[in-house]
């Protein structure tokens, strides 16, 4: 097992400058490469300052691509291989922890790059969110989940922007939480769904803003960091009001065939099966939501795209995508043209 940093970002100031405290977003990635830009521009909109990426045994191009956007200070991209059959993002994360962008940060929020926080207070910026609930240790944030909206095809555009069909807050797969929290020094473990053992010469848990809160701020009762890891929300405060996780669990029907019967890298077991594909094909509204960013997304996306070697490596993921959802559909991949087509892009650029 070991620990590779890769490049780091610069003094690059988050695109609302009003957005303080500092906040680092947090995922843990693997072959995930269409997806990164996407991603990163996100999150660098809603004004998070730094964001951190923790690879592990990649076959796509997508180290290079975050080598890329790391060599322009948009990304810190750490490499930290893990010995088989340990707990992949719990050991990706400890790792995590350790870095001086998690560790120095005023806020932290950790996520996956299908995961899209989408805030509702003001105009939808972290500086908004932070501005309506100012006092708290962490706020748990409810996912909204999406299916595929029965797109069968993966295309290279926003994920953002192909999927509306998402589960109501009354499902209780929407009761999952991602949690932005301040102080990371005072807890010793991050976990995929809020930080874990808050350390008692922190101070009194429920004492001096040292509370849990949703979106709204409404105090979540029993939430105790120092116990048992709680994941989940439960009525009436699992409501998608104030701010919520955009969850596309699903993306297109190709891209979910590449992870069926995988393990998942947080329990290692083998739960992406028709059952867990069935329970977000159950949505029950639509969600249009993350539109209202269109324009800056799309100036902060252009931005990226024009850094040298991202659009070129960008279309080289993408290609490595289509390959591999070809060879595992049984399919030679020199008969699907969107191969072709990105690899002439990325010829080009």
């Amino acid at each position: 097992m070991g620990c590779r940093l890769v490049g780091g970002m610069t003094n690059a100031a988050p695109l609302n400058a009003t957005a303080r405290p500092t906040a680092t977003v947090v995922a843990s990635m693997r072959n995930e490469g269409p997806f990164i830009v996407e991603w990163l521009c996100w999150y660098r909109m809603l004004g998070f300052a730094q964001a951190l990426v923790v690879t592990n045994g990649c076959t796509d191009h997508s180290p290079q691509l975050l080598d890329a956007l790391a060599a322009q200070g948009w990304v810190h991209h750490l490499v930290h291989e893990v010995p088989a059959g340990e707990r992949i993002t719990k050991a990706k994360l400890r790792a995590a922890r350790q870095h001086p962008a998690v560790r120095d940060a005023d806020l932290v929020f950790v996520c996956d790059v299908d995961e899209f926080l989408v805030i509702h207070h003001g105009a939808g910026l972290l500086a908004d969110l932070i501005a309506a609930v100012p006092s708290f240790l962490g706020m748990a944030i409810i996912w909204r989940v999406f299916g595929s909206d029965h797109k069968a095809a993966f295309e290279d555009l926003p994920v953002h922007r192909q999927f509306f069909s998402a589960l109501s807050a009354e499902r209780g797969l929407s009761h999952f939480v991602k949690t932005l929290f301040r102080h990371p020094r005072w807890f010793a473990q991050l976990g995929e769904h809020g930080p874990k053992r808050f350390k008692p010469e922190a101070g009194t848990f429920g004492r001096d803003g040292n509370i849990w809160i949703t979106a709204t701020g409404e105090v979540v009762p029993h939430w105790q960091p120092d116990g048992d890891y709680q994941r989940t929300l439960k009525d009436p405060l699992a409501r998608h009001d104030g701010a919520q996780v955009n969850h596309y669990m699903i993306r297109s029907e190709e891209t979910f065939g590449l992870k069926a019967g995988t393990l998942a890298p947080v329990a290692m077991n083998p739960r992406y099966d028709k059952t867990y594909h069935d329970r977000a094909m159950r949505a029950d509204e639509t969600d249009t939501s993350a539109l209202r960013h269109a324009a800056a997304f799309d100036a902060v996306r252009a931005e990226a795209m024009a850094l040298p070697g991202v659009r070129r490596l960008h279309h080289l993921c993408c290609a490595d995508h289509l390959t591999a959802i070809a060879l595992k559909s049984g399919r030679d991949p020199a008969e699907d043209p969107r191969i072709a087509a990105h690899l002439g892009l990325a010829g080009a650029a």
